[in-house]
């Protein structure tokens, strides 16, 4: 028996353990900092750029020099018979003698280095390496901006649903004692009915809120799990607290700057795109231009009637060749025509989506500084309200004891309180995420 309570003592001590292990607190920053670490859209953009590197070199080292080897063994399982005049072995005119020539087996053994010398197309492929390369890392830059932005929100959602569920729970625990005080009056036939059914209802309505709540709470904490490269079911804590990082967020002088085009990511994305097909435009024309290859190879040669190749008494002959290929496009049948005409208008649509973009980059900042400017207003607003709701709801409640509101006035001071409560929350949380679309838009967190 002794045995096995210290057997069930470590086994709870192991998990107790365990479960501290897994357990990880983040401030919002923190959070911010692992997930552009550990998420996995993050994690997937600088495989993007490394990927990216790679594809750089395979472009640039098509025009560095090649070398391929080649070993070849033949044999005829029948020799292929031909046919000459009789007469050049002294044969009758106009018969034909049978010969094979060659022996039946031979091996060859060939190592070949090519070099381009010119290729109008490879130049374009190395500008376009790169350009493809600066977009991966805009597309990382871009990946970071929306991971920190869903930081923020998944985080604040959280902070958002725990704030709910404790002032839900403080409502119902309020409303419990005072349903609890006036059936004891009704009892006593001090207070009608009526104010105890009323009550019921706004208990019940706390109730099903409360369950609510505890669901969102549940799924709240996943996303953010999900948000930060973390297993779903994680056990994360949070340190940082909704009302704090409302006011480290206000921030007025955000309001008042500028949108730089140069620090925009959707505008350098754009600006890359067009850059893009103008070299896709290059590229086409530069087909019509001539190519020109050259290459040296070198080998040996062995031949036989029999497999004696790797005797050493088995003779080789070697050779070696040197070349240069010149290819002249001269006629395509207007197809390289087309392809031309399909880039230039490519190129043509990219200018003025890169004009598209600027336009809504200025609109889009334009509204995001309003909002923001809106959610800094809205929460004043609903703090004002709040204390209010809360001021009217005491009155209401000590009027409804002393028999001077009825029912129906308490609980529509209650359920104005509620209101607020919720409001003041959201609003809170809006000052948070309008800021964080904000900063996303002017690229301000890295610049």
């Amino acid at each position: 028996m002794k045995q096995k309570l210290i057997l069930l003592l470590s086994l709870l001590l192991s998990i107790s353990m365990f479960s501290q292990e897994n357990t990880q607190s983040f401030s919002l920053q923190e959070a911010i900092n692992y997930a552009l670490q550990n998420n996995r859209t993050a994690k997937n953009a600088t495989r993007d750029i490394e990927a990216a590197k790679h594809q750089k070199w395979e472009t640039t080292s098509t025009g560095l020099p090649q070398i391929s080897a080649e070993v070849g063994y033949q044999n005829w399982l029948k020799q292929q018979v031909s046919l000459i005049p009789a007469e050049f072995f002294g044969g009758n005119p106009g018969e034909f003698a049978e010969v094979t020539f060659g022996t039946k087996q031979s091996a060859t053994a060939t190592a070949t280095l090519t070099q381009k010398l010119f290729d109008g197309s490879y130049l374009v492929g190395l500008q376009s390496a790169k350009v493809f390369l600066e977009i991966s890392k805009n597309a990382k830059v871009k990946t970071d901006l929306e991971v920190r932005k869903a930081v923020i929100n998944a985080y604040g959602n959280v902070l958002l649903a725990e704030e709910s569920f404790a002032i839900i729970e403080k409502n119902k625990a309020i409303l419990e004692k005072n349903l609890n005080d006036l059936s004891k009056m009704f009892e006593n036939g001090l207070e009608e009915e009526e104010s105890v059914e009323q009550l019921q209802i706004t208990l019940s309505g706390v109730n099903s809120s409360l369950n609510n709540t505890t669901r969102l709470k549940t799924l709240a904490y996943q996303m953010l799990n999900i948000t930060l490269g973390l297993h779903v079911y994680n056990k994360t804590v949070l340190t940082d607290s909704l009302e704090s990082l409302t006011v480290q967020n206000i921030s007025l002088d955000l309001v008042d700057s500028d949108l730089n085009l140069d620090n925009s990511i959707d505008f350098q994305i754009a600006e890359n795109d067009k850059r893009a097909k103008e070299l896709l435009l290059k590229l086409e024309k530069s087909k019509a231009l001539p190519t020109l290859n050259a290459f040296i190879n070198g080998g040996y040669s062995a031949y036989g009637d029999n497999f004696e190749f790797t005797n050493k008494d088995q003779k080789w002959f070697g050779s070696s060749l040197f070349g240069v290929n010149l290819n002249i496009p001269i006629f395509s049948s207007l197809g390289r025509s087309a392809a031309t005409q399909r880039a230039q208008i490519n190129l043509e649509k990219a200018k003025d989506d890169l004009i598209e973009t600027e336009q809504k980059l200025q609109l889009q900042t334009a509204a995001a500084k309003s909002d923001y400017q809106f959610a800094i207003e809205d929460y004043d607003n609903k703090k004002q309200n709040l204390n209010l709701a809360e001021r009217i709801e005491q009155k209401n409640q000590t009027k409804f004891f002393e028999g001077i509101a009825s029912s129906f006035d308490l609980r529509q001071a209650q359920t104005q309180l509620y209101t607020a409560q919720q409001e003041f929350l959201q609003a809170m949380l809006d000052v948070i995420n309008k800021k964080a679309e904000l900063e996303t838009i002017l690229n301000s967190i890295n610049n």
